[in-house]
């Protein structure tokens, strides 16, 4: 009998799987990264180098955030209680342009993937400058990401026009070839920071090299408004117009949308990362998730960057959203638990592309998994784990993360990451921002 590297006996896996399994008193077996059996713990015959009996855990697969700017964690708490443009405008475009470097990126990145990680978030989806920094930092920690790259038409500390952009980031592209945890995808802004000639080049790029697109898009009243009153169309009949719509576009809050839109939507096979805390710290508006889940649509979860929401905390996102969901189709039986949970983990990896190794709990797919310890009394009395996890408060009790198979926390401690470097170099930012505080 073959040995494994991890056997994992939990009081419950939920395996996030085609009929949502929840398996009570299961065994999970890894090797060589992969999940290779999920079996019932009595009677389990499989041998492993590392043991690990969790009784009052829960274990399912590792969130997935499918929308956030990781290096802006550096500026969470900068600018609060502000309107999104006088947020952007007045303090973050600002802060941006007198800091932002590799080095910024590279201790604002370490900072949200430690958060990330000890909060179950094993996959994040990231849109920040430098992503060659962010790429060799989740290489080197073993952490599972989308970088789709920024591009604008204005000047950046990274980049100088549109085409400066996508060169840079196609650079980082071919080095990343061949990488089992990275994968680059592009990233126009916005509908109002990019014009049609480079949004045609972004279509044709992307299409030239198999790469997802993500975009903020519909995010406000205010940009839907302003965009019919500059060229008389709603941002994504711009989009559809220019081809850009399809089953590799990723699109980021759409809280303002009408009938026509969803169909639009749907209709082309798009992806929806909804991002409920900052949209509500924003006033940004609400997307109508059951009504775009109704339509067909694969609708995913994401944080924004801490300096909008202000954590990276994937369970109190999962959680927003539901309730929200609930309130806005006044219906309480709206994005339901179960529902919750998919938007997190496997509708994520659906958005990325990464459905395939990631999201669920099945054999043969990456041993991306997390494992909760649900033993204290705020988790008591438990009659459905599913529900416990998405209306507690779950993420402090993340004891247990795999990425790939690799083990990267271990009873709450971090295994691959020192936190009293991370927290200084953290504090050395914090002096150097502190002056541009709102």
């Amino acid at each position: 009998m073959q040995t494994l590297d991890t056997l994992i006996h939990a009081g419950w896996i939920i395996t996030v799987n085609e009929t949502f399994d929840v398996l009570p008193a299961h065994a999970i077996g890894i090797h060589q990264g992969r999940i290779v059996a999920i079996e019932p713990s009595q009677g389990c015959q499989l041998q492993a180098n590392a043991v690990l009996h969790l009784p009052q855990h829960v274990v399912m697969p590792g969130l997935i955030n499918s929308h956030g700017h990781a290096a802006m964690s550096l500026m969470r708490g900068l600018a609060d209680d502000l309107q999104l443009m006088t947020w952007l405008q007045q303090y973050i475009w600002p802060a941006e342009q007198q800091h932002v470097d590799a080095g910024f990126v590279e201790d604002g990145s370490l900072l949200a993937i430690t958060e990330m990680l000890r909060s179950g978030t094993t996959c994040f989806s990231d849109m920040y400058f430098f992503p060659d920094v962010t790429a060799r930092l989740c290489e080197s920690i073993g952490m599972r990401a989308q970088l789709s790259f920024p591009i604008f038409d204005i000047p950046t500390n990274w980049g100088a026009d549109a085409e400066d952009y996508l060169q840079k980031g196609l650079q980082v592209a071919e080095t990343l070839q061949g990488s089992e945890l990275v994968q680059i995808a592009l990233g126009p802004h916005a509908p109002y920071t990019i014009g049609d000639e480079a949004l045609a080049k972004v279509k044709q790029v992307a299409g030239e090299r198999a790469l997802k697109v993500q975009m903020h898009l519909h995010e406000t009243a205010f940009e839907v408004d302003s965009a019919v009153k500059e060229n008389g169309q709603r941002p994504l009949q711009r989009l559809q117009q220019l081809g850009l719509l399809n089953r590799d576009f990723q699109a980021v809050h759409m809280t303002c949308l009408s009938a026509d839109d969803i169909q639009l939507i749907a209709e082309n096979g798009c992806h929806i990362i909804h991002c409920p805390e900052s949209n509500l710290k924003l006033a940004s508006g609400f997307c109508p998730v059951q009504q775009c889940l109704d339509a067909g649509i694969n609708v995913a979860l994401g944080t924004d960057g801490a300096a909008s929401n202000n954590d990276l905390d994937m369970f109190s996102e999962m959680r927003t959203a539901a309730m929200l969901g609930k309130a806005v189709a006044g219906d309480a039986t709206a994005v339901s638990a179960e529902q919750a949970i998919r938007m997190a983990t496997i509708n994520g990896a659906k958005a990325l592309g990464l459905d395939a190794i990631t999201g669920s709990l099945k054999t043969g797919k990456a041993a991306d998994i997390i494992a909760l310890d649900f033993s204290g009394l705020a988790q008591q009395p438990l009659y459905n784990p599913v529900s416990q996890l998405v209306y507690t408060n779950a993420s402090p009790l993340v004891s247990h993360a795999w990425v790939n198979g690799v083990k990267q926390l271990e009873n709450g401690q971090l295994t691959r990451i020192d936190i009293n470097a991370c927290r200084e170099r953290t504090q050395h930012w914090q002096q150097t921002l502190k002056p541009l505080a709102g």
